[in-house]
């Protein structure tokens, strides 16, 4: 049978989603963990491929298993081998089609900073620590502009190996309760680094670095050079999957 199952996890302690050679990943941990208790050698497709200190709330894995066990009784099974960092919160039967990653519509983020004078020891490991103050209103301007169909070419990492660097964000907002800023951005699809490139964009508009009406023209230019930094891994959170 297909098994897809939602997936909840602190990344502070592991080299991203995607298992690796030499370093901790949270597929590997997975894959450990479900082997382990089916007996068969288990090999899960994730929905998003988290990078090292990122977070998820509700990322989607899929896997095939003859395993006798009920599905409804897999997370408890599953969750009896993991570490207190990754939790399995649903597992259900999909048909044999379903694919984690080839099946999603959309995908949702947040990127969370906490804008006060001091750190937080606390919110240390999911927040990014920012001190200056910060223009609230100019940053929802500036994101208003990333909404709709465009090449994101300035907003990816270099390197990173796609075909295309067009993506549909179909919406991003911002809120601020007390000291936490929140971005929080769905679209179709995400480029390398693209959603902590573009909350490093919208703090610049925060500081009047650049003008909430600049972006459409950087994301016009494709120039990744205009475009503001590369934050922080640990305030980024995959939050949903939409299939």
């Amino acid at each position: 049978m297909n098994v897809k199952i939602l997936l909840e996890y602190d990344g502070t302690n592991y080299h991203g989603w995607q298992r690796q050679k030499n370093a901790r990943s949270i597929q590997e941990v997975l894959e450990e963990a479900i082997s382990a208790i089916t007996g068969e050698k288990i090999r899960v497709t994730g929905a998003g491929r988290t990078d090292a200190g990122v977070h998820a709330a509700g990322q989607v894995a899929n896997f095939k298993t003859n395993t006798r066990i009920p599905v409804e009784k897999l997370p408890y099974a599953i969750n009896s081998r993991l570490p207190d960092d990754i939790v399995v919160k649903e597992a259900r039967m999909v048909p044999e089609e379903f694919h984690a990653r080839l099946s999603a519509k959309a995908k949702v983020y947040s990127y969370t900073i906490y804008n006060a004078p001091f750190p937080s020891p606390l919110l240390r490991n999911y927040t990014y620590f920012f001190p200056l103050p910060l223009d609230m209103g100019a940053m929802k301007e500036a994101a208003s502009q990333f909404v709709g169909l465009h090449d994101f070419s300035a907003f990816r990492a270099s390197g990173s190996p796609v075909k295309s660097s067009v993506r549909q964000i179909n919406r991003l907002e911002i809120n601020r309760c007390q000291d936490l800023i929140k971005i929080e951005i769905e679209a179709n699809g995400f480029l390398y680094n693209m959603v902590r490139i573009i909350a490093g964009t919208l703090l610049d508009a925060g500081l009047h670095k650049i003008n909430p009406g600049e972006v459409a023209s950087i994301i016009r230019s494709g120039d990744r050079d205009r475009a503001g930094k590369t934050l922080p891994p640990q305030g980024l959170c995959l939050l949903k999957v939409v299939y």
